[in-house]
């Protein structure tokens, strides 16, 4: 059967893949559109498969709030490349993910992946996307919001660094200003009483090897530790940070005087954590060159 191009155009439009790869589908399933759109999609997931191994330590992190603000989503997806992190593919495959986050409130990531985004889940079509930009893509993580009694408030520092804020009280200025002091200082938790106790041992645990380097007594030690304890936790908790945008009063001060409160926050940073693989760019763009 002859390949006409409208065949080849419908295939594209339908599977996203290149020209070579429609018309090569068409030929080998004899011109049937959809057996050829079968047999790309298991081609494309067979190609996933082999790049799960890939580290992802680029991508996006996506935030989106319900139109009441009472339900929201913080969410990552990774790729290889900053290249493929800003492209529209994986940009409306990451809010895609995001709103389905949203709708079904998964508990963790693997029921992410499988919930429905029209007529087929998340996880095809991740493996999809792979098959069509070549590239590792992952859901990575997400943290959900429902507020009782405040407001969400976000900020996002480009594509790469996202927070969400729950705060009671204030206006959304307020929420969008501590959202974006939170970007910008990485605080722990919101105070003291939030502060994990593991961290917090962990700390007294370094200032007190440090301490007994001096070689003071027990009780000027002690007293030491005490202090710095103290010193790490102001600037580690948000409500002790001095406010970014005017340091001569905390964040604990400029909450009081809007009589606001927050009540939590998730601050997501693209491929923190992630051991990315130093490599030569210009071989790698020739392995492309020679495996297309």
């Amino acid at each position: 059967m002859a390949i006409t191009a409208a065949m080849v155009k419908e295939l594209r439009e339908r599977t996203g893949s290149g020209m070579m790869e429609c018309k090569k589908a068409l030929v080998e399933v004899d011109g049937d559109v959809e057996k050829a759109v079968e047999l790309m999609r298991k081609k494309g997931l067979a190609k996933a498969d082999k790049k799960a191994d890939r580290v992802a330590a680029e991508g996006k992190v996506v935030a989106l709030v319900s139109d009441d603000a009472k339900r929201g989503v913080l969410l990552e997806v990774n790729c290889e490349t900053d290249f493929v992190a800003g492209g529209d593919d994986f940009g409306a495959f990451a809010q895609t993910v995001a709103e389905a986050a949203l709708s079904t409130q998964p508990a963790d990531v693997e029921t992410l992946l499988a919930a429905s985004a029209g007529d087929k889940d998340i996880n095809t079509l991740r493996q999809e996307l792979v098959a069509k930009i070549g590239e590792n893509v992952q859901v990575r993580r997400f943290t959900l919001f429902n507020s009782a009694n405040g407001q969400l408030h976000t900020y996002l520092h480009g594509v790469r660094i996202g927070v969400m804020v729950e705060l009671e009280g204030g206006d959304a200025q307020l929420g969008r200003d501590i959202a974006m002091h939170v970007a910008a200082s990485k605080p722990v938790c919101v105070d003291e009483s939030d502060m994990p106790a593991e961290t917090l041992e962990k700390e007294r645990e370094i200032l007190r090897a440090q301490a007994l380097e001096s070689g003071k007594p027990a009780e000027i030690v002690d007293k030491m530790i005490e202090g710095r304890v103290k010193k790490f936790l102001k600037e580690t908790t948000l409500v002790g940070q001095p406010f970014v945008k005017d340091p001569d009063q905390t964040v604990a001060e400029l909450l009081k005087g809007a009589g606001a409160k927050v009540v939590t926050f998730e601050r997501l940073e693209v491929g923190e954590g992630i051991e990315k693989e130093e490599g030569n760019f210009a071989e790698e763009v020739m392995a492309q060159v020679r495996g297309s």
